[in-house]
């Protein structure tokens, strides 16, 4: 193809920005490479005024995205608007109606409708491309939909949110509180005013319900994900967690079971050693595990208006050499429901921390409990008065005990049993603990 490719780019905030600035001042090196011209011959954005640091000269402008997505002076349509209804879903089904490959790097809309509109890309014969949709600058997309595509997966697991590895960093390296490092997070621009949908992991769980479906052939289905915050963790579990030579990450994880495939985002412990763990600050990481090469981990950028846009900038290239694959690996069509299952079936080693009552009998009865649910323990550690900090509630001691493999409904009825028996104060602690295969 020697015809100039003529983009379109909804939304300038800081990845679009980038994006555009991008294509117009390395331009040449973009058409060495996409073997044909590149062309920003239009925008859509809220305010015309704002200096973006590019020249908008001779550039198209719009007001309404789906009037950019619907033109035909575009042939491909890159939506960094975001969210999963209004004017982005509008704008990119308009643009794969009229027959134009799009780019995006919004997971929320790939976790509610990815189905629908690569189904819609298929029948029309363009590309859907969403690499910058999960773990920013790293390729994780295009590596499980094409280099690990003689594997048969396992397991696919990672940090894949730069606002929660930044702030349990900082808790760990610096012993300050999580309220102390999301107010700097947010200082820092790396956590919104609500921050909600970062540290509750909902950005997690849609990033990781994208990467299931790439990884199993499954459809999306970001409803099967458990879903658990980082916003109960203290300094205690990360100083105890240290000690007992693990970190603690916020992990996206998807396991291939006897029962189905497993979705989870939640804290969890894992060995210093692994790589997953040597991963700080917004950094990502994602780790596949597959039948013909093992583990695998891609670490780098998650975030940013650079390393976003680098992951745009690889789809258009493809897209301008006429790359063209199912948008989820396979044919939409031969996408598979994902058996789901349930986190009561989890089975695996377990931190639990109790705030216990210091009087005789207590301990007893609460090894009790674990007897009775044949739950073995690895280690106990118990600490009085001042602990890395946290001073304990009056007549308590924290009581950690470290699970060998067990089930997640028999540790939840322990602790259920435990709280019922008077022995402790204050909900219990549970961590999963996640080991290296």
């Amino acid at each position: 193809m020697t015809e100039p490719l003529r983009i379109g780019i909804a939304g300038l905030g800081t990845v679009g920005a980038a994006v555009a600035a991008r294509l117009i001042t390395t331009r040449a090196d973009f058409t060495l490479r996409a073997g044909r011209d590149l062309v920003l011959a239009g925008v859509a954005a809220r305010d015309r005024s704002r200096d973006r640091g590019f020249d908008l000269a001779g550039i198209a402008w719009f007001e309404d995205p789906v009037a950019l997505a619907s033109s035909t002076d575009i042939d491909i349509f890159i939506e960094l608007i975001g969210g999963d209804e209004g004017a982005a879903r509008a704008a990119v089904e308009a643009a794969l109606q009229t027959g134009k490959s799009v780019v995006t790097a919004n997971k929320a809309l790939l976790a509610k409708h990815g189905a629908a509109l690569s189904a819609l890309a298929e029948k029309k014969g363009v590309a859907l491309a969403f690499e910058a949709s999960a773990a920013g600058g790293i390729p994780i997309v295009k590596v499980l939909r094409e280099a690990m595509s003689g594997n048969r997966l396992s397991r696919v697991y990672g940090i894949m949110n730069g606002t929660c590895n930044y702030i349990l960093t900082r808790m760990e390296k610096e012993k300050l509180s999580f309220e102390e490092c999301l107010a700097d997070a947010q200082r820092l621009g790396y956590a919104e005013a609500d921050p909600t949908f970062d540290i509750g992991g909902f950005d997690t769980a849609h990033k990781l319900a994208i990467l299931t479906s790439l990884a199993f052939g499954t459809e999306i289905d970001a409803e099967a994900v458990y879903v658990e915050g980082i916003g109960s963790l203290t300094l205690l579990d990360l100083a105890m967690a240290d000690e007992l030579g693990y970190r603690i990450k916020l992990l996206g994880v998807a396991t291939r079971t006897q029962s189905g495939i497993e979705q989870r985002v939640h804290p969890t412990m894992v060995p210093k050693s692994s790589a997953i763990a040597r991963v700080k600050g917004v950094t990502n990481a994602v780790a596949l595990d597959g039948d013909m090469v093992g583990e695998i981990t891609l670490v780098g950028p998650g975030a940013g208006g650079n390393a976003t846009a680098s992951a745009v900038l690889a789809d258009i290239v493809d897209v301008a050499r006429g790359v063209s694959r199912p948008p989820f690996g396979i044919a939409t069509e031969h996408l598979v429901p994902a058996s789901r299952a349930p986190m009561t079936l989890h089975a695996g080693g377990y931190y639990i921390r109790l705030m216990v009552q210091d009087r005789p009998g207590a301990a007893a009865a609460i090894a009790t409990r674990m007897a009775e649910k044949m739950i073995s323990l690895e280690s106990i550690l118990q600490r009085g008065g001042t602990t890395y900090g946290f001073e304990s509630p009056e007549g308590t001691v924290p009581v950690v005990l470290i699970t060998h493999a067990t089930t997640e409904t028999a540790v939840r009825q322990v602790l259920d049993a435990v709280v019922a028996d008077g022995h402790v104060i204050g909900e219990p602690q549970m961590i999963r603990i996640e080991k290296e295969q």
